[in-house]
C-alpha cells in the first residue's frame, strides 16, 4: 500500500513510513477527504511532535480546528520517543532530503504546513519543490540562511564545551527564558535527556546545521515577478524574545509581501506555541479561513488580533479570487474595539481585526506588515 493508504488505514495510529531517504515516523488523527487539507507538523530540533506541538493541539480552542482537518505529524527518522540509536552506516538525510521525503508520505493530499525551527525549514523547501500539494504554510522560527563561518566554528566549540542538552535549549529558547523560566527549561531539558535519543538528536541537529539557504528572492514589482519564491500563503510566527527573530524578519524580508505576514508575539519566547497557545490558535483560524476552509468556525472565542502597519503600508482583503480593500473599513470599524489592549501603546497605525469576515480573512500586504498580538 502507498504511504497516502497507510495513513488513511491507521487512523490515529502511528506508522513508519519508508522513503527513498530513510524511515520517517507519521502519526494520524482525523479522517483524510480528498476535498480538505491535512495539517502537516515537522518539529525542531531536540523535540518530537509531542513536545513540540501536544500544548497547541491538547488546547481547547484548537479543537474547532481538528474537527474539521486531519493532522499528521512528520518525525525525522530516530527523533520519536525511545528510538533506537540508529545503526553506525546509517548516514542522516540532509535538509533538503528530508523535504523529499515528505511526498511519500501525504501523496494524494493538499498541505496546509506547521512547522517549527527546523521543521519550518523543511515545510518551506517541500514547498519550494512541490508547490501544487502544499496550500499554505505556518512557519515559526524559520531561518532561511545556510550557517555562515562564523557560525560554523561557534557550534564546533559549542559542541566541545556544552553537553548536547545545553546546546539545544539554546536553540529553542532565548536568553531571558533561560535565565528566569527555571521550570520551563527544566522541563525540556529533562525531555531532551530522558526521552529522546541523544545520538539520534545530534546528528538531526549537524544535519540542520549543515543546511543550505533557502533559493528564495522577492519579487519586485515592475521588475522579475518570476523569481522563486513560495506560491503559497505563508504565515510567519516568532516571539520577540525568542533567538530566532532576526532570522524569521529575514525570511519575511525574502518572501512575496503580498502573500506573507509576520507575526512577531510581544512577551514571548522561543515556543510560541507553547509559550500563548491561544494566541497561535487564533492566528491559525485566521489563515486557514482565509483559505476559505471551514468558514462557518466561529470567532466568538477568538481574542483581536491587532495588525501594526506603517503608514505607507495599505491593507487588503481577499474574497475567492478578488480582492478588494478594506483599510478604510478597517479604521472606521476601529471605534468598536477601543479597550484596555488600546493602552500598550502602538506608535504605528493600529487595525483591529475583529470586524473582518470569515470569507474576507487572507491578508495581503503591499508591504511589510506586522501582526502583533
Amino acid at each position: 500500500a502507498s504511504a497516502a493508504m497507510v495513513l488513511e488505514e491507521n487512523e490515529g495510529d502511528s506508522e513508519h513510513v519508508e522513503t527513498p531517504y530513510g524511515n520517517v515516523h507519521c502519526i494520524m488523527s482525523g479522517t483524510a477527504k480528498a476535498n480538505r487539507p491535512v495539517i502537516l507538523t515537522f518539529h525542531d530540533v531536540g523535540l518530537n511532535h509531542k513536545s513540540c506541538f501536544e500544548s497547541l493541539f491538547n488546547h481547547e480552542d484548537m479543537q474547532e480546528i481538528v474537527r474539521h482537518l486531519p493532522i499528521c505529524h512528520v518525525e525525522a527518522p530516530g527523533q520519536h520517543e525511545a528510538a533506537k540509536t540508529l545503526p553506525s552506516a546509517y548516514a542522516y538525510p540532509s535538509m533538503d532530503q528530508l523535504s523529499e521525503a515528505l511526498p511519500a508520505v501525504l501523496k494524494h493530499f493538499g498541505v496546509i504546513g506547521l512547522g517549527v525551527g527546523a521543521g519550518a525549514y523543511i515545510l518551506a523547501k517541500f514547498a519550494l519543490n512541490h508547490p501544487d500539494m502544499v496550500d499554505g504554510l505556518v512557519l515559526i522560527n524559520i531561518n532561511p540562511s545556510a550557517e555562515g563561518l562564523m557560525d560554523s566554528v561557534a557550534n564546533k566549540l559549542t559542541e566541545w564545551t556544552h553537553t548536547l542538552p545545553d546546546t539545544v535549549i539554546a536553540h529553542l529558547f532565548g536568553k531571558d527564558e533561560i535565565e528566569n523560566n527555571h521550570d520551563l527549561i527544566a522541563t525540556y531539558r529533562h525531555h531532551i535527556t530522558t526521552t529522546m535519543n541523544q545520538s539520534n538528536v545530534s546528528q538531526f541537529f549537524r544535519s540542520y546545521n549543515s543546511r543550505n539557504a533557502l533559493d528564495v528572492e522577492r519579487p519586485i514589482p515592475g521588475g522579475n515577478v518570476n523569481v522563486r519564491t513560495l506560491k503559497c500563503s505563508a504565515l510567519l510566527v516568532v516571539g520577540d524574545n525568542s533567538p530566532a527573530v532576526e532570522a524569521v524578519v529575514d525570511c519575511n524580508s525574502k518572501l512575496n509581501p503580498t502573500k506573507t505576514t509576520l507575526l512577531k508575539m510581544a512577551d514571548c519566547g522561543g515556543l510560541p506555541q507553547v509559550d500563548q497557545p491561544a494566541k497561535v490558535i487564533e492566528a491559525l483560524k485566521y489563515f486557514i479561513q482565509g483559505m476559505g476552509y471551514f468558514s462557518a468556525v466561529s470567532s466568538a472565542g477568538m481574542t483581536r488580533l491587532r495588525s501594526r502597519t506603517a503608514s505607507s503600508s495599505s491593507i487588503t482583503s481577499m474574497e475567492g479570487s478578488r480582492s478588494r480593500s478594506h483599510t478604510n473599513e478597517l479604521q472606521r470599524d476601529r471605534t468598536h474595539s477601543r479597550g484596555a489592549e488600546d493602552k500598550r501603546g502602538r506608535s504605528h497605525t493600529d487595525t483591529s481585526m475583529d470586524s473582518i469576515s470569515h470569507s474576507s480573512v487572507t491578508q495581503i500586504i503591499s508591504k511589510s506588515t506586522e501582526v502583533t498580538c
